[in-house]
């Protein structure tokens, strides 16, 4: 009995461990599989982007300080950030990658970029 191609069902000619017929059958099978988790990486890349963008745009000197609704007003979502920095006064700066932010009082934040 000959194997057929995972993805297209065409017998397979050539080697005992071939699963595929073609690159293209290959690259097709394998995107289906890794489509649910491929989603939710480029999504969380995507929020991730865009609150970086948002943090350079409103700090163009480097160290900024600006209201919450400011940020809200650019979609920023504060549930995704890449790393937190707690400094020993007990300050906790939250990052997105070289832009970060501490919040303050009154819901103001300090914006600033790690050079």
């Amino acid at each position: 009995m000959k194997k057929k191609c995972l993805e297209c069902d065409e017998p397979l000619n050539g080697r005992v461990d071939k699963k595929f017929c073609s690159d293209y059958c290959r690259n097709s099978y394998n995107n289906k599989v890794n489509k649910e988790s491929k989603n939710l990486i480029r999504n969380i890349n995507n929020r991730l982007r865009k609150n970086h963008k948002i943090l350079s745009d409103l700090n163009e000197s480097g160290k900024t300080k600006v209201t919450r609704t400011k940020l809200l007003d650019g979609n920023f979502d504060f549930n995704y950030f890449t790393s937190i920095y707690t400094t020993k006064t007990g300050n906790t700066y939250f990052y997105l990658y070289d832009q970060g932010y501490l919040p303050l009082e009154n819901d103001y934040y300090l914006l600033i970029k790690k050079e």
